[in-house]
């Protein structure tokens, strides 16, 4: 059984950053694997760990910087790694869940998983479509939000707990081939050991350029574009209390006294 695992390397913003036109400042980001995916390789290494004969394999689109991230997920137990790359790629500023999902179809289409797990969403976009755009393109059978997942090698569906709106839970069984969005809470992802960190760096990581997948330029527009990028300005004012606490105390009674929150 061959799991593929879509995993994401996502900006961390420190608390006190500039904007260099349409992005943040290189020096004020830090990189690090999407929260989301950390769940959906988690779940594909138990998988591996509760049976035989089970490769795990995780892929993703991104710079070199970012074979960092993904050598994260091969510390905690992947098999082998992808990452997809070019510079046509880096030219897009904002890649759209359709575009992104070809990408990922192409690795697909070679490497013919059983299961494909993907996180719910990014911490960065939080567009929550590139799962389910995925398994349209690859005409898979699919399930979003998934919360529990029990699937033996060489079965032909895989029994599926999705959480619903308003707390509504959804157990079903789903066809295979499938692609599963991975919810947080479904496990509790490991820590990478030393012993994995080192054993990382020895395990295989391919790298693709598109066209080595069948795509031409073409295939990789976006239909969303960044045009500015700002911080927005607050809109509500702050009151700076100051003294011991007993004055601080005071200036928040009498603050809210004023505002009709509580009588003097």
């Amino acid at each position: 059984m061959k799991i593929l695992v879509t995993v994401k390397e996502v900006e961390e913003v420190e608390d006190d950053f500039e904007i260099d036109g349409n992005a943040v400042a290189e020096t004020y980001l830090n990189y690090d694997l999407n929260e989301w995916d950390d769940y959906a390789v988690e779940e594909a290494v138990q998988l591996g760990e509760e049976h035989d004969d089970v490769e795990v394999v995780t892929v993703t689109i991104g710079p070199e910087r970012s074979d960092e991230t993904i050598r994260q997920a091969l510390a905690k137990g992947a098999d082998r790694a992808i990452r997809v790359w070019d510079d046509a790629l880096a030219d897009l500023t904002m890649p759209d869940p359709v575009t992104t999902a070809k990408l990922l179809s192409a690795v697909v289409d070679e490497e013919e998983p059983d299961l494909v797990l993907s996180g719910v969403q990014s911490d960065d976009t939080a567009y929550g479509a590139t799962g389910v755009a995925l398994a349209r393109l690859i005409d898979y059978q699919w399930a979003a939000v998934v919360n529990h997942l029990e699937v033996e090698p060489g079965a032909e569906t895989a029994s599926v707990h999705r959480e619903l709106e308003g707390g509504v839970e959804e157990l079903t069984d789903v066809d295979l081939p499938a692609v599963f969005t991975i919810q947080s809470g479904i496990n509790e992802p490991r820590y990478a050991s030393l012993r994995g960190i080192r054993q990382a760096q020895s395990k295989p990581l391919d790298v693709y350029e598109p066209s080595d997948l069948g795509l031409s330029a073409e295939d990789l527009t976006s239909a969303f574009e960044l045009t500015s990028l700002y911080e927005p300005e607050s809109e509500t004012e702050t009151t700076l209390f100051e003294g011991d606490t007993e004055e601080e105390a005071d200036q928040l009674a009498g603050l809210l006294n004023e505002k009709g929150v509580v009588e003097g």
